[in-house]
């Protein structure tokens, strides 16, 4: 029988609270139609793209921040069978490989174990959208210059979660009931990188014959 993902969710109380939009703001309302659209059956393609009169960088900034909450509840759901010893390095099959680089810890690349890249990379992001001189909540306060540059990194990085769940531990998803739930977030967030071009296409090969398959 299908496991609830909140349940699953439930679970586990180290995970980070959902990052949420303040009731009243700009970017709620938009936070609203895009969930209004996904919910409405629309064609995920067209779900994605910018509404008309809104700006870019509000609309790319709701979906990073809701790409961030759906793809750590993803990999909260299989935690438990990505260890140390199951995965004690950070890669998508045999042929790629992530390492792990900040500003603080990590100043050169760092090869670690997947859980502890995807924890490193779940507090990085979650800093980076608290701080309100790179995703700023006030109105009338605009993005910094280097906005997209840096949502293109943190979209690059929750795309490598894909990477690590579908190759290494979607028997786990499976399991679960999950695959439906997973494949329409993977969907979903596809299409949005390939509508602004926010990824470089580069670091799409890992998942490049599964893409083909699902998402044309």
């Amino acid at each position: 029988m299908a496991l609830c993902l909140k349940q699953v969710f439930a679970k586990d109380k180290t995970f980070r609270p959902r990052k949420r939009f303040e009731p009243g703001t700009q970017r709620f309302e938009l936070y609203k139609k895009a969930q209004a659209s996904l919910k409405s059956g629309l064609d995920l393609r067209s779900v994605v793209r910018l509404p008309p009169g809104e700006s870019i960088d509000d609309w790319i900034a709701v979906h990073v921040v809701d790409f961030f909450n759906r793809i750590n509840l993803i990999y909260g759901t299989m935690a438990e069978h990505c260890s140390e010893a199951s995965c004690p390095v950070m890669a998508g099959g045999p042929r790629y490989e992530y390492r792990w680089q900040d500003e603080r810890q990590y100043r050169r690349p760092a090869k670690l174990s997947a859980p502890r890249y995807m924890a490193l990379l779940m507090d990085w992001i979650e800093g980076l959208i608290n701080d309100e001189d790179v995703f700023p909540t006030r109105v009338g306060v605009p993005f910094p210059k280097n906005f997209q540059q840096v949502c293109t990194k943190i979209l690059t990085r929750l795309f490598r979660v894909f990477v690590h769940v579908y190759i290494h531990h979607f028997d786990s998803i499976l399991s679960m009931g999950a695959e439906a739930h997973v494949n329409t977030c993977y969907k979903h967030f596809y299409y949005f990188i390939q509508e602004f071009s926010l990824v470089d296409q580069r670091e799409l090969e890992p998942l490049r014959e599964m893409t083909e398959r699902i998402c044309h």
